[in-house]
């Protein structure tokens, strides 16, 4: 089959308004070449055009397999996909780089953006896409800012629904600190989740979600729909991006504020990365406790100075952060991959203030196990289970 029939059939089905089935696809290749072709050819191109033309072209057996957490695409012979262990190069190869930059348009296009010399990069969210149709992440940057050529970037959004009990089995939660976590949540102690990307943040904190008592009502905002605790009382908010035309944003800013009309018992936001940091650390100061959320960083030691940039961008200077970070939250629990690339818990941590500075005090780590400040942590957690 030639670029140029190709071409001419993409440009004909982008003028169906019905579902690209096989039959449509058939039918614009004989259209489009001139009857000319016989069964087996038809058969040959037909499958050539739909990997073109439906769902994630030749990405897709990568998106479908099993555990499957990232597909990276570098170059048309660089595709790298990471299923839980670290990434690794696949045998998949684009014929070209325009083949890997249509496929960036396309997906682009699914989601709703634009993609082209004019907006070089997008950022957007497909629905329907690999095992179970979960819905993917999308980011892809385009020559010349890409200067190695198109580069494409496809996270599966699988819903987190394990529970404490299968991270034990896993590995990923040692037995000793499984109690302490228990605990935590009985006390409905205010925690964030932090942690580099892909290192299981939001799967750490549906699994404890699930053990809130189900007599709890948690409003859970979002920027992209992963949360999924079987909980029978979990409402959850996602945002919205903006529109081809620019309208229709919907930011986690907004939802937060909307979560406390609802009459929440906690609210969650599944990744603090923005302004609505501001929102969230007032919501947990005005009686709402055992709220949660997540936070990118490489140990429990930064995210203070992470929280303090988040807060700037909401207009929370430092003082004010910090004084609110103090009264909002108790406990950070970091999650981190081992040597062996394995997802687990790394280290709990208490969070204290002195001399104005909220600063991060271990007392529980995966390999050194519990330190001599898990002492002021049980303090705090029989204070806040009397009667």
């Amino acid at each position: 089959m030639t670029d140029s029939l190709i071409d001419r059939v993409r440009e004909r089905l982008a003028s169906e308004s019905a579902p690209l089935r096989p039959k449509v696809v058939a039918d614009a290749i004989r259209a489009e070449s001139g009857g000319v072709l016989g069964d087996t050819e038809l058969l040959s191109n037909l499958r050539i055009l739909q990997t073109e033309l439906t769902g994630a072209g030749i990405l897709e057996p990568l998106l479908c397999a099993d555990g499957t957490t990232d597909v990276l695409v570098t170059a048309p012979d660089a595709v790298w996909v990471d299923d839980g262990t670290g990434l690794r190069r696949s045998r998949i190869e684009f014929a070209d780089e325009a083949a890997v930059r249509r496929l960036a348009q396309r997906l682009a296009l699914s989601a709703g953006r634009r993609l082209d010399d004019a907006q070089p990069w997008v950022d957007g969210q497909l629905t329907g896409l690999g095992v179970g149709g979960f819905a993917v992440r999308l980011h892809a940057v385009l020559p010349p800012v890409a200067m190695g050529g198109t580069c494409l970037s496809l996270r599966v959004l699988r819903p987190a629904t394990q529970d404490l009990s299968a991270l034990i089995a896993a590995g990923a939660i040692a037995p000793t600190a499984a109690g302490l976590i228990d605990e935590i949540i009985t006390a409905r102690l205010a925690f964030l989740v932090s942690g580099g990307t892909g290192a299981g943040k939001t799967t750490l904190l549906s699994a404890m979600l699930n053990a809130v008592s189900p007599d709890e009502r948690i409003i859970c905002v979002e920027d992209a729909a992963e949360l999924a605790p079987p909980h029978p009382h979990l409402v959850k908010l996602v945002a919205r991006c903006a529109n081809v035309e620019g309208v229709g944003e919907v930011t986690v800013r907004q939802l937060v504020r909307q979560a406390l009309r609802m009459r929440p018992d906690r609210i969650v936001v599944g990744e603090v990365r923005g302004a609505e940091v501001v929102d969230l650390l007032a919501a947990l100061n005005t009686g709402h406790d055992g709220g949660a959320g997540t936070v990118h960083a490489n140990n429990p030691g930064e995210v203070p100075a992470r929280l303090e940039a988040l807060g700037a961008l909401g207009g929370l200077d430092r003082d004010a952060l910090h004084s609110q970070l103090a009264a909002a939250v108790q406990v950070l629990l970091h999650v981190a991959r081992d040597r062996s690339g394995r997802r687990r818990l790394s280290e709990i941590a208490m969070l204290r203030q002195s001399a104005g500075r909220v600063r991060a005090a271990t007392v529980w780590h995966a390999d050194r196990g519990p330190t001599d400040e898990l002492a002021e942590l049980r303090r705090l957690l029989q204070d806040r289970t009397r009667p």
